[in-house]
C-alpha cells in the first residue's frame, strides 16, 4: 500500500508509470511530473478506469474514500463512471436551482390564483427585498440564520408587517421547492417563532348609531365632488369594502341587487348585496353623471376611470374624522349596531359582510342565502342610518370642493 512519503518521493521518468495502492486504486506518475489517481475495475466483463483527481489536490485518504464509494456502486450493480457523471450533473443542477429560480417557479404556479394587483405586489417584494440578498444562492445553502438576517434588515428599513409578509412568502417558496425535490427544509418556517407577533390594530370606526348619523351628516355637508358624497353614502348603506364600491360597474347592478364578481371579491367568491330603497336612490342619482362610463362612481376628471382610491378617506378627514372613522369602518359600524339589535341574526349579518365562517365545514356546507332576511336587514339599516336625511339627489347640489 502507498504512503504519503512514497508518493511525494515519486519522481517523473522517461515514461509514465503507476504506483499501486490496492483494490484497484493506483497513482499514475506522468513524465511532466503530475500525479493522477485512477481506479481500475471491471463492469459487465469489461475493464474500465475511473479518474479520481490529481495529487496533492486529492489526498491519499480522499482517493481511498473515492475508491470505496466506487466499489459500493459496483456492489449495487452501478457503473462508477456513470454514477460520477450523474452526481456531477445533479450538483450542477442544484447550483442552477437558486432561490430566485425556485421563487419564480412558485410565483408562476400561484399567480393565476391571485388578483393581478396582489400578484404584482408579491413579485415586487421579492425582486426588491429578497432576490438581491438570497436570489443567487442555491436553495440547500440557505440557512435559517441567513433568512433571519434578511428579514431583520427588511424590518429595520421598512416595517414589521412588511417583514412578516416577506418571511411568509420565503417560507412558501421553500415549501414548494421541498415538494419538487429542490430543498430539504424550510429555513423561513424554522425562524417564525423568533419574531414577536405583529399586534393588529382595528381600523377606526364609530359604532354608536347616534354618533354615526352625526358623522355622516357632517360629511355630506363638507364641500366635495357630488359623486364622492354619493359613493360614501352608498358605502355606508351597503357596508361593502371601499375598493368594491370604488370599482363597482354598471354591469354588476341588476334590479335591487349588486353582484360583486369573484375576481373582485376578497374571498374570491361572488357576493350578492341586496340594495335598500335608499341605496337604489343613490344609484339613480349618480346615473346621469356617470352616463357613458363603465363605473358607477367615476373619477372627477376622467369619466372612463374609477374614482380616486383615496377620495373617500380624504372626505372623512376633511370633515374632521381623521383617526376616528375610515371608509372601511362602516363595516364595523354595521356589524356592531345590527348584531346588537338582531342578536339571532349573527350568521346572516356575517353573510351580508361576506365574512368567511370560522368553521370551515360550515363554510362549505351552509349554502343558505337567507336572501329575504338579508333584504329586510339591509332596509332596516338604511332606515336607521338615513332617517330624516335629504334624498340622494340633493347631495349633488350641496357645496362642491
Amino acid at each position: 500500500m502507498l504512503t504519503d512519503t512514497a508518493i511525494r518521493k515519486a519522481k517523473p521518468k522517461d515514461k509514465q508509470y503507476k504506483l499501486y495502492d490496492g483494490r484497484g486504486l493506483l497513482l499514475l506518475v506522468r513524465t511532466s511530473g503530475s500525479k493522477l489517481w485512477h481506479y481500475r475495475y471491471r463492469y459487465e466483463g469489461k475493464e474500465q478506469t475511473l479518474s479520481i483527481g490529481a495529487y496533492p489536490e486529492v489526498s491519499l485518504a480522499e482517493a481511498r474514500s473515492a475508491r470505496d464509494r466506487a466499489r459500493a456502486d459496483l456492489r449495487a450493480g452501478l457503473n462508477p463512471a456513470i454514477t460520477k457523471l450523474r452526481r456531477r450533473a445533479e450538483a450542477a443542477a442544484e447550483q442552477r436551482s437558486t432561490f430566485e429560480v425556485a421563487a419564480r417557479e412558485w410565483f408562476s404556479v400561484m399567480a393565476p390564483t391571485w388578483r393581478p394587483r396582489h400578484a404584482a405586489s408579491v413579485l415586487d417584494s421579492m425582486e426588491r427585498l429578497v432576490f438581491p440578498r438570497l436570489g443567487a444562492l442555491p436553495m440547500r445553502d440557505i440557512s435559517p440564520q441567513m433568512v433571519r438576517a434578511a428579514v431583520l434588515d427588511i424590518e429595520k428599513v421598512r416595517a414589521k408587517e412588511i417583514a412578516r409578509r416577506v418571511r411568509q412568502r420565503i417560507s412558501a417558496v421553500f415549501i414548494h421547492a421541498i415538494a419538487c425535490g429542490k430543498a430539504d427544509m424550510d429555513p423561513a418556517g424554522v425562524i417564525k417563532a423568533a419574531f414577536a407577533p405583529v399586534p393588529t390594530k382595528p381600523q377606526p370606526a364609530i359604532i354608536d348609531l347616534t354618533d354615526l348619523r352625526e358623522m355622516l351628516s357632517a360629511v355630506e355637508i363638507t364641500p366635495a365632488h357630488g359623486v364622492t358624497k354619493l359613493a360614501l353614502r352608498f358605502l355606508a348603506l351597503t357596508a361593502a369594502r371601499p375598493g368594491e364600491v370604488r370599482l363597482a360597474t354598471w354591469a354588476e347592478i341588476n334590479g335591487d341587487g349588486w353582484l360583486i364578481p369573484a375576481e373582485r371579491a376578497k374571498t374570491h367568491k361572488e357576493h350578492l348585496i341586496p340594495l335598500s330603497r335608499q341605496a337604489l336612490e343613490v344609484i339613480e342619482a349618480v346615473r346621469p353623471i356617470s352616463l357613458g362610463s363603465p363605473y358607477v362612481f367615476p373619477g372627477a376628471r376622467w369619466i372612463m376611470r374609477p374614482m380616486s382610491e383615496n377620495a373617500l378617506g380624504y372626505l372623512l378627514n376633511r370633515a374632521g374624522y381623521s383617526g376616528r372613522h375610515v371608509p372601511h369602518g362602516f363595516r364595523s359600524s354595521f356589524s356592531s349596531i345590527m348584531n346588537e339589535r338582531n342578536p339571532t341574526d349573527r350568521a346572516v349579518i356575517d353573510l351580508m359582510l361576506a365574512h368567511t365562517p370560522s368553521n370551515r365545514v360550515e363554510g362549505v356546507y351552509n349554502r343558505a342565502k337567507h336572501m329575504a332576511r338579508r333584504k329586510a336587514l339591509a332596509q332596516e339599516w338604511a332606515d336607521l342610518l338615513l332617517e330624516d336625511f335629504p334624498p340622494a339627489a340633493e347631495l349633488l347640489f350641496l357645496p362642491r370642493r
